[in-house]
């Protein structure tokens, strides 16, 4: 029996405190218009994505309405699409990006993921030509996700694809610096991808995953800040865990309905909840001022890597209990642009990347949406990039980096993307030359804890 205190609560949330389902997800594999001629599989994958995802948008419009519940984004994330172009080495991946970016504007989703290649261990057929045009991608299309995996604590970091990533994202900046590198903010490099993700821009539909189904991405750091307001001065971090932890069993209760909801009424699997507190710019819904309505003055002054280590174990343990499938990344992200305390902690510069970095070892992800120097090196890139796979490799978690390029500006200079990507200010990076390293190339071998057979 549903309680009347327990209905008014969650009114609240979604009223006055951004509680909101962030993404409802499909998954498609495209496994199946493999063909040796682009053309052909090109229009394979127009057709399938049209016709398995055609109500995908109006169904989950209908049960944001019937519900109650804001269901901000609807997305689509398919098989990483370097392993269509495997079949058709020759030819230009390009048009396997026109034909997502078609199918999109079709069904009318916010993003498509998967414009994506799995290069941890190396590279096959089709993956060095799709990275070489990730840049065109990113800028000739306007809902196209990419992402590449570059390591795992399976296979090891591979170096190769590093020192290549460093250049793809200068150049996907570079080619997008008219829209303030908007490019880049769409694509992130990863370690230990997951197969689930219904997140972009690291969104794919892994081989494992069935021939489609539904993921979704809850979120609700306004929700959790609130409850943690209420707390009593004296409260001990015991009891704030405690908070966060039944407050994230409410929120991912939610996405479950929702996800169920969406399967049964698509006819398609339900996938995972991924309860991951995913911030936006807008006041009130931030992760960073969670972790200084727990006592800390401002996010990245000394004690926020503690205050986020629990509030990322919390939001798991109570979200765990909730759903019957979670997944994806599952905790607390940290991307600057889109988190209003962030900004302004970076501003103030209490808020470094080094900061960051440790930030990352406790956290859902890694580096993400920080807006570096324009004149920042592809080898700074790459190695900001392998310093964030070693945290994912040796902690056998997801880390990724999303770093913009601001083409023309300096530090404390401003980038602004609009949406849910938000803006903010370029921030310092440190530009001692690792060049010599990251073109030793090779691949940095497995850590002894992935011998687990």
């Amino acid at each position: 029996m549903i309680e009347t205190k327990d209905i008014l609560e969650t009114i609240q949330m979604i009223q006055d405190e951004h509680l909101d389902i962030r993404t409802t997800t499909m998954g498609i594999s495209l496994i199946d218009c493999i063909d040796a001629d682009i053309n052909k599989a090109a229009v394979k994958v127009y057709d399938k994505i049209t016709a398995y995802a055609e109500k995908l948008v109006p169904t989950a419009e209908q049960i944001e309405k019937e519900l109650g519940i804001p269901i901000i984004n609807k997305r689509i994330a398919v098989t990483p699409i370097a392993m269509l172009c495997g079949a058709c080495p020759s030819s230009d991946p390009i048009k396997f990006a026109y034909a997502l970016e078609k199918a999109a504007n079709e069904v009318g989703v916010n993003f498509i993921g998967g414009y994506s290649a799995l290069v941890q261990k190396g590279f096959a057929n089709g993956d060095y030509s799709l990275i070489e045009s990730i840049p065109r991608a990113m800028a000739e299309t306007n809902h196209i996700c990419s992402s590449v995996n570059i390591g795992s604590t399976k296979a090891g970091i591979n170096m190769d694809a590093v020192k290549k990533m460093g250049v793809i994202v200068k150049q996907t900046a570079e080619l997008t610096k008219d829209r303030d590198c908007i490019g880049a903010a769409k694509l992130v490099v990863l370690c230990n991808a997951p197969e689930d993700n219904p997140f972009m821009a690291g969104a794919f539909h892994g081989v494992g995953e069935p021939d489609c189904v539904i993921n979704v991405g809850v979120s609700g750091p306004g929700v959790v800040r609130a409850a943690i307001a209420k707390a009593p001065d004296n409260a001990t971090v015991n009891d704030i865990a405690d908070l966060i932890r039944r407050t994230a069993f409410k929120i991912t209760r939610m996405g479950q309905l929702v996800a169920q909801e969406a399967s049964k009424r698509l006819c398609v699997p339900f996938g995972i909840v991924d309860l991951s507190l995913a911030p936006t710019p807008a006041v009130g819904d931030s992760v960073a001022h969670i972790l200084e309505e727990m006592g800390l003055s401002q996010c990245g002054s000394a004690g926020t890597t503690a205050c986020l280590a629990m509030l990322n174990d919390a939001v798991k343990k109570g979200g765990v209990m909730a759903s019957s499938h979670v997944g994806g990344l599952s905790g607390a992200f940290i991307p600057v642009t889109e988190d209003a305390g962030m900004i302004d902690a970076a501003r103030s510069g209490c808020l470094t990347i080094e900061k960051l970095e440790a930030m990352t070892s406790v956290c859902s992800v890694g580096l993400d949406m920080i807006n570096i120097p324009g004149d920042t090196s592809a080898e700074v890139i790459s190695a900001i990039i392998a310093d964030e796979a070693a945290i994912g490799m040796i902690n056998s978690k997801t880390t990724a980096v999303r770093v913009i390029p601001a083409i023309g500006k300096k530090a404390g200079e401003e980038l602004q993307f609009g949406g849910l990507l938000g803006g903010g200010p370029v921030m310092k990076v440190n530009t001692a030359d690792p060049s010599k390293f990251i073109h030793r190339g090779g691949r940095i071998p497995a850590p002894i804890q992935s011998l687990k057979n």
